[in-house]
């Protein structure tokens, strides 16, 4: 898909297919008036007739109106001007996508970006709109033998701004949503694969195809004889019982300057979850393949900062891993030394991730990184507290927790700070060993957010639990591309608040 910017008065633009809103009543939009009144009112006398109220996600076609240059005009229903906040535009949007797919137009001009969405400026109405079209036309059918082919499919979307004086910032705006839109399709597209295809091996032989395709880009990969020699005892110990072997991934992006210290994203990479020993359920265990959706953020986050070419030295940190349960697989109750030295009795092997994750935070101390965020579908826990809205957001620094909350604001993609108070450490206590890897039903997210916390005691570090935010269920069953929106935009924030400090 194509996005551009252009100004000029709506009346006047050629193009098959010309986007304005229509709010509650019947109440036009400033473009959707200004076509009224070049056409002598046209616009009007229908929506008297009562085609259409402007109700939220209305669609009406109008064709061939006089004195108009666009071939048609999509009205599209907009609700209480009052009411627009981010969830109705993005509503909005998406039935504008719809319409659109649907009516062979292949170029489009869209004027929705005046909207006024309370608190949002013309830079997030176009992001969001790059986003939501994105995402609104997304299809993952490459295993389907009958695919949801559109004959003349929308190619090119044009946004409608007020002056010339706009398409600058409105540009890039535009390009780094592009690009945005460019890493969540790689996470979900990985995020949707099947376990049988997509295994630790494949997340690897992935991350290499990106150093292939952008060359700002270097991946290395140690195998499991060198993650034993490293003494990385904790990550094997979940991969025990599969016949797939692990893979521990690191992708480089050095474009800053060389004294500047890197961001590190370490992203939880369980291709398949069964749980081990202490087995799943097996109502919607298929959906255990999203278990290495923290995985795929962190590629689809590598993949839009290579697109963007941005000065800034990032790496990403990926151990990938399958849990299986099989004769050799690991016993709850087992003890195992991490990477740290600390060891853990492992008292329920679906408690994976963190295990996997407590040596690659002491493995990226080698980077003397000046910011850690790992990504995890991490607890069922989270999504118990938070539902599906937001991902659940804890750090030992006060500043890098505000900053990555407000980067998730800005992209309507959400992030709710949760306590690590010292108190919950004592629900890790075991007889055995340094710590049990699980801490009981109470604050289940933050135990392990707890445990984590540990291992990340020399750097600045958060952890977003992203459980009920990396994918849909029931019919909309599918990975959503999130947090990518959360993490480009914090490292955007990070670059121009360097630039302007």
């Amino acid at each position: 898909m194509e996005f551009l910017v252009k100004s000029g008065s709506p009346e006047k633009r050629r193009t098959p297919a010309l986007v304005v809103g229509v709010f509650a009543n019947r109440s036009l939009s400033e473009s959707a008036a200004l076509l009224d009144q070049a056409c002598g009112g046209m616009i009007t006398s229908v929506l008297r007739r009562g085609d259409m109220e402007g109700e939220t996600g209305q669609v009406l076609w109008l064709y061939d109106l006089p004195n108009i240059s666009a071939d048609r005009v999509l009205l599209i229903g907009c609700g209480k001007a009052e009411a627009l906040n981010e969830a109705t535009f993005a509503r909005i949007l998406a039935a504008m996508t719809r319409a659109l797919q649907q009516s062979g137009a292949a170029e489009a001009v869209s004027y929705l970006c005046e909207l006024a969405v309370k608190q949002y400026d013309m830079q997030w109405k176009l992001q969001q709109s790059v986003l939501v079209i994105e995402d609104t036309l997304y299809r993952f059918d490459q295993f389907k033998q009958k695919k949801e082919d559109t004959k003349r499919p929308l190619k090119r979307v044009i946004f409608g701004l007020p002056t010339r004086n706009n398409l600058p910032q409105g540009e890039q705006a535009v390009r780094e949503a592009s690009a945005m839109a460019t890493g969540m399709r790689l996470t979900k597209d990985l995020g949707n694969l099947p376990g049988n295809i997509c295994t630790p091996s494949y997340l690897a032989e992935q991350a290499q195809q990106l150093a292939r395709t952008y060359t700002d880009l270097a991946v290395s990969v140690l195998e499991e004889a060198e993650l034993e020699a490293l003494g990385m005892q904790a990550l094997l110990a979940v991969t025990k019982g599969t016949e797939q072997p692990a893979k521990f991934i690191i992708v480089e992006y050095r474009k800053g300057e060389a004294k500047d210290k890197p961001v590190v994203l370490v992203g939880k990479g369980v291709t398949f979850d069964s749980g081990g020993i202490s087995l799943k359920p097996g109502e919607a265990m298929d959906e255990m393949k999203y278990d290495m959706c923290g995985a795929a953020s962190v590629l689809g986050t590598l993949l839009a900062c290579a697109e963007l070419m941005l000065p800034i030295n990032l790496i990403g940190v990926i151990p990938a891993v399958e849990n299986m349960p099989s004769g050799k697989a690991t016993r709850p109750g087992d003890i195992v030394t991490t990477l740290s030295g600390q060891s853990v009795e492992i008292l329920n092997t679906d408690a994976e991730g963190r295990l996997i994750l407590c040596d690659a935070l002491t493995y990226v101390e080698r980077f003397e990184p000046e910011v850690v965020i790992d990504i995890a579908t991490l607890t069922g826990a989270c999504i118990i507290a938070l539902g599906h809205q937001g991902c659940a957001l804890f750090s030992n620094q006060a500043a890098l927790a505000q900053d990555l909350c407000e980067a998730g604001q800005q992209m309507y993609d959400r992030a709710w700070e949760m306590p690590l108070w010292e108190e919950y450490q004592e629900q890790l206590k075991s007889n055995f060993a340094d710590m049990a890897n699980i801490g009981g039903r109470p604050a289940g997210s933050i135990t392990a957010a707890c445990f984590l916390a540990r291992f990340t005691k020399k750097y600045a570090w958060a952890h977003l639990d992203i459980a009920g935010v990396a994918w849909k269920s029931g019919k909309e069953k599918g990975a959503t591309g999130r947090p990518v929106p959360l993490l480009l935009r914090y490292l955007l924030n990070r670059l121009h608040s360097r630039a302007h400090g």
